[in-house]
C-alpha cells in the first residue's frame, strides 16, 4: 500500500476531528455536526481505522448529548453554543482531540 493510499482516508478523519475541536471551541457549535459526521462515519467505514472505533463512538457520543439536551430543552437558545454548558464543551472538544491525536498515533505505529 502507498502512502497516498494509507493516509487518504485518515487525512479526512484527522482535519474533520480537528475541525470539530475548532469549531466547538470557537462557537460554532452548530455547524460542528458536519465534521462531527465525516470523522465518526470515516472512522467506522473505514477498515484500518477500525481500532479508532471506540473514541469516534465517544465523539458521536459527546456530541449528540448536548444536541439532544438543547433540542428537547424547555427553553432553548438560539444557538446550540449559547445552549451547551461549559462542561460539555470541553468534553466534546477533549473527545474530538483525542479523536484526532488517535488517528495521528495509530497512522505513525502502521508506517514503523
Amino acid at each position: 500500500m502507498t502512502t497516498i493510499e494509507h493516509t487518504r482516508g485518515s487525512r479526512s478523519v484527522v482535519i474533520a476531528a480537528w475541525a470539530a475541536a475548532v469549531m466547538i471551541a470557537g462557537q460554532f457549535a452548530m455547524i460542528a455536526i458536519v465534521p462531527v459526521a465525516i470523522a465518526v462515519i470515516g472512522i467506522l467505514t473505514t477498515r484500518r481505522l477500525r481500532p479508532l472505533r471506540w473514541w469516534a463512538i465517544a465523539l458521536g457520543a459527546a456530541y449528540a448529548l448536548p444536541l439532544a439536551l438543547w433540542a428537547i430543552g424547555p427553553e432553548r437558545a438560539p444557538s446550540l453554543s449559547k445552549d451547551m454548558h461549559p462542561a460539555l464543551m470541553v468534553l466534546v472538544v477533549a473527545t474530538a482531540a483525542g479523536t484526532a491525536i488517535a488517528c495521528h498515533v495509530l497512522r505513525r505505529r502502521n508506517r514503523g
